[in-house]
């Protein structure tokens, strides 16, 4: 019979919060209820009668509370299947009773470790009985029901008042899932710790939320993300989401986090069409505009600095899909609102996260995220020319948005603004021809630019192309067996270059 009126009960939690309806349901419902330390004083408190794990045990709890409920009277009441005779019999034999219902809310180990603790409190935190407990109900899911975690106590309040404290296999094969769901991520989280410092090849990552999204990448495909984006992102007004949205997100925040001073970016499709620094936000978004007010339509915007009333009066006529900004001015943000469908995000916090990883062929490929980024230090001089200061400025400037550009990718820039790129090209000429082409038409004048490339020349070809333009300054990482080449041609026509030793590839 799958329907299984709950007749006793064992509860050891951690935290306390929303049990207390559930205590005094089962109560109302005559179960009979077991429990360990600081929950069993919850339940007596609550004038609620409770019998002490230790008298099914004979065991005190033990080693500093390491040992209460890792005992065969606990486990065999849990696991002993009901419908075996022999298993019936065993358990009359040894004077196991039945155990119908477990509620277990695990040892707070996730949250120890982001507070900072020591690792001896953190080790304290790694949950035993706990753990062991969810597993074993887990796995008997035919006679027990299982509940995990406290996001489950107001699931499980319901349930048992709307079937009188009993469940149906679904119920409690639901609850079983979901207990793995819990146990599994709480081991992910305890391997990654030690492996912080173990370096075991093992790829093991768990994220317990999710949220659907309309579609994928197309409409045809599904799409859901996974993670707790409203941590990092407050959203202030607009429509829901698009998995596209997030991809764009991303590379803007990723991109923004290069630069101290203020600055405005504007991106489309992952790639930067508008980068610009200003004595404001409206300045420096007047310039990331300028660089390409075609591609701008239906980007995504983004600034490092909060967004007045001037500069959101700028931006207001434009159609774009998402504005990211660390706050906004009451009034920029009423003017703003003013396109319902339009995303604006307030960025809390900086990423974090130090790996990164995506699906190939039939398995996951890892990195470390790039996170170097050049600077004025980095910069070797290996031409005779050395570059100016403001020359200097610029290189830094361009290699930051070069880094983070599809490859092949050329960035020309002039000290503070982006005035084109040629981004995601097969040959790193057409990468250079296409951003000449770009910064024409939107009517730069290149000479006194310079320019910036993800990865070395191999041939002196592109160093010749961009001084027929008049650049006249040009970073990229070294390292090719052609360096000279291009080196000695920068000599001949009086141009300055400068090697990082960074390649920074986008694929």
């Amino acid at each position: 019979m799958s329907e299984v009126k709950i007749k006793s009960a064992l509860i050891s939690v951690y935290y306390k919060d929303n049990l207390e309806p559930i205590v005094k349901l089962l109560a109302k419902n005559n179960v009979q209820i077991y429990s360990t330390g600081g929950t069993q004083k919850f339940i007596e408190d609550l004038g609620v009668a409770v019998t002490p794990v230790e008298e099914m045990t004979t065991y005190p709890s033990i080693f500093g509370g390491r040992v209460k409920t890792l005992h065969p009277a606990i486990f065999g009441g849990i696991l002993h299947r009901r419908e075996l005779e022999e298993d019936v019999k065993t358990a009359e034999q040894y004077n196991i009773p039945s155990i119908d219902l477990v509620i277990v809310d695990l040892y707070p180990f996730e949250e120890t470790v982001a507070s900072g603790a020591s690792e001896a409190d953190i080790i304290e935190k790694i949950d035993i009985g706990g753990i062991s407990l969810i597993r074993a109900a887990a796995k008997n899911f035919k006679d027990v029901l299982i509940v995990s975690s406290r996001e489950q106590y107001k699931d499980v309040e319901q349930l048992l008042s709307e079937k009188n404290g009993a469940t149906d296999l679904a119920d409690r094969r639901n609850f079983a899932a979901k207990a793995f769901d819990i146990s599994s991520n709480y081991d992910t989280a305890i391997f990654n710790y030690f492996n912080q410092t173990e370096n075991i090849t093992s790829f093991k990552q768990s994220v317990r939320q999710g949220n659907t999204l309309r579609y994928g990448e197309n409409p045809h495909q599904q799409g859901t993300f996974y993670g707790n984006l409203s941590e990092m992102l407050e959203q202030l007004n607009g429509k829901e989401m698009s998995y596209n949205n997030l991809v764009d997100i991303d590379a803007a925040v990723l991109i923004i986090e290069e630069f101290e001073e203020t600055v405005f970016a504007i991106l489309k499709h992952t790639n930067a069409c508008g980068v610009a620094t200003g004595a404001t936000v409206k300045e420096a978004y007047q310039k990331a505009f300028a660089a390409d007010n075609v591609s701008a339509f239906g980007g995504v915007l983004i600034t490092n600095k909060k967004v007045d009333l001037a500069a959101a009066e700028e931006m207001h006529s434009l159609f774009f899909e998402v504005l990211i900004a660390p706050d906004f001015d009451q009034d920029a943000l009423e003017l703003l609102k003013g396109k319902k469908n339009r995303i604006l995000l307030k960025q809390n916090h900086k990423l974090t996260s130090t790996k990164m990883f995506k699906n190939l062929l039939n398995g996951v490929i890892e990195q470390d995220r790039d996170l170097k980024t050049d600077s004025l230090e980095d910069l070797k001089p290996v031409t005779k020319r050395q570059p100016t200061d403001s020359e200097k400025r610029a290189l830094v400037f361009a290699s930051k948005i070069a880094k983070h550009t599809k490859s092949n990718t050329i960035v020309l820039a002039k000290e503070g603004q982006l005035l084109s790129s040629g981004v995601g090209q097969t040959s790193r000429v057409d990468a250079l021809k296409q951003a000449i082409h770009k910064a024409k038409a939107f009517g730069f004048d290149l000479k006194g630019a310079v320019m910036a490339s993800d990865a070395f020349f191999p041939f002196p070809d592109c160093v010749e192309i961009a001084c027929e333009e008049g650049i006249e300054a040009v970073v990229q990482p070294g390292g090719s067996i052609k360096d000279q080449d291009s080196v000695d041609f920068c000599d001949k026509n009086n141009m300055a270059m400068v090697f990082t030793g960074v390649r920074h590839f986008k694929h």
